[in-house]
């Protein structure tokens, strides 16, 4: 019953766009996160089949039921693994079952289908290629790639070896092999299941989407750096980035809630993770001139965004559009406020920006917008061998979906300081229309204006070293040797 109640509640929230469905799982703390995530994402998927069924069978009217329980119910009754749950609820379910399953034959005849998936609406069906591969990140900090290949095989897995395209990560059965961009990324068929491995449990592998691990790949930062992620929950990343900084430096990890905060620390030790400081904090709300924070060089912001790329998360109704579209405003609004703070960090040299989101407000438009506001930052081209791009006038990012690269929709962007505080503002004129930043691409709304040439000429005349010793030309030294003549004559006349 418990799990019933929390996929309703959890399902409920998702509809009214209270909440981004994972964080909302991580949130409730429920006991078997991965059994509540696939029923809620499932009910999500056949929501308009389970809506029409139920108004169909006036199920309501007859149980007294609230929508979101009832889509949860009928989904597992129907669709899914059967109900898990006994008394009142069970007897009252079974009491229906025929109706509603006679209902849910009569829209297979009614539509010529003979499958479950083939009711859903073209919003919702994807491709073949939609099936999506099981990604195992391996944690370094515990194990190698080449041992866990190992062991993987003497549990009955088949290694075919490393990926050399795209193609090859659409597996069958027991088959793996490595990906082909990201070393430590381990590739699977879609069916198979970690959880209950012993790897998993002992914190040699994570399972983390391949998009979600670009962030922390990309960032790359060096062993014995001092990092932060700014949005941390529920810590896949900050597990990826330890891992990669071999937990030799600092790793500053800020959260708003508590509770995926706990669920964190919890992962971060199964991890092995060491080198961290967790706060429950705003990070809008942390001090960049913090003397705790003067070393920290590279920062991975990973905002909370509308999670339209998540697939289980596509929206199947009919919002109201004008809604959807102030939502995304406000979102790209706060996104737009965290990377500005992010960029006030005195000794920031790189900062990954990334989004579970397909929406160009919450990725392009925020990217750049941030641009013209710091021209002391400049994106880094990322991946040329990636097969999706950001959008115009933005290719230097990375896109991800689940036709292109077979992954959850995704968008990384990495900036770089490339001005030192104080540079002079010829140097920064310069500097903004270098073919990095392309400033002359971006959308005519937000286009910065270029330097006039007595701004570079003024900037020129006030950032002119001064000589050594005061002297700044030699007409000033010729003067002061005819003074010092003039005076001696006087004084040899007085002497006279």
């Amino acid at each position: 019953m418990a799990l019933y109640l929390k996929a309703a509640e959890i399902t409920e929230k998702v509809e009214g766009k209270q909440g981004a469905l994972k964080t909302l799982v991580y949130d409730s703390q429920f006991k078997n996160i991965k059994q509540l995530f696939a029923l809620v994402c499932e009910t999500q998927k056949f929501s308009s089949v389970l809506q029409e069924i139920i108004e169909s069978t006036k199920l309501l009217r007859h149980t007294k039921l609230k929508m979101p329980l009832a889509k949860v119910l009928v989904y597992d009754l129907l669709i899914g693994q059967g109900l898990k749950c006994g008394g009142s609820w069970k007897a009252m379910m079974m009491k229906h079952r025929s109706r509603l399953q006679a209902e849910l034959a009569r829209m297979k005849v009614k539509q010529k289908v003979s499958r479950n998936e083939d009711l859903l609406p073209c919003s919702v069906k994807h491709p073949a290629g939609d099936q999506l591969p099981r990604y195992v990140r391996v944690n370094t900090l515990k194990t190698t790639v080449e041992d866990v290949v190992d062991y993987l095989k003497r549990d009955g897995f088949s290694y075919l070896g490393k990926a050399s395209r795209l193609e090859d990560l659409s597996l069958k059965d027991r088959y793996f092999l490595s990906d082909l961009h990201l070393p430590e990324l381990l590739v699977f068929s879609p069916k198979t299941d970690f959880h209950d491995h012993f790897l998993y449990k002992a914190g040699h592998i994570v399972l983390q989407d391949k998009a979600s691990c670009l962030p922390a790949h990309l960032l790359s930062p060096p062993p014995g750096s001092h990092i932060i992620d700014a949005c941390a929950a529920p810590g896949n990343k900050t597990s990826q980035l330890a891992a990669i900084m071999k937990n030799k430096g600092r790793l500053f990890a800020f959260d708003l809630d508590g509770k995926r905060l706990a669920t964190m620390s919890t992962l971060l030790l199964r991890a092995g993770v060491t080198c961290q400081q967790l706060a429950n904090q705003d990070f809008l709300k942390v001090d960049p001139d913090n003397p705790q924070y003067k070393d920290v060089e590279y920062i991975l912001l990973d905002p909370s965004c509308s999670g339209s790329g998540m697939v289980c998360l596509q929206d199947n109704t009919s919002a109201d559009q004008e809604k959807e579209q102030a939502r995304l405003a406000s979102l790209a609004s706060f996104q737009l406020r965290c990377l500005n703070h992010a960029l006030r960090f005195p000794s920031l040299k790189r900062l990954v920006y990334s989004t579970c989101s397909i929406h160009k407000q919450e990725n392009e438009e925020v990217v750049a917008a941030c641009l013209q506001q710091n021209p002391g930052f400049r994106l880094v081209p990322l991946l040329a061998e990636w097969p999706e791009r950001g959008l115009e006038p933005l290719p230097q990012c990375l896109r991800a979906s689940t036709a292109k690269t077979l992954t959850h929709g995704f968008f990384v962007a990495l900036l770089e300081k490339h001005s030192e505080p104080g540079n002079t503002k010829q140097e920064l004129a310069v500097q903004i229309s270098g073919p990095e930043v392309k400033p002359s691409n971006l959308p005519s709304s937000e286009k910065r204006p270029a330097a006039s040439e007595e701004d570079c000429e003024a900037s020129e005349t006030e950032d002119r070293p001064t000589p050594v010793g005061g002297q700044t030309g030699s007409k000033p030294n010729n003067k002061k040797k005819r003074r010092k003549r003039k005076k001696k004559k006087k004084g040899a006349e007085t002497a006279e």
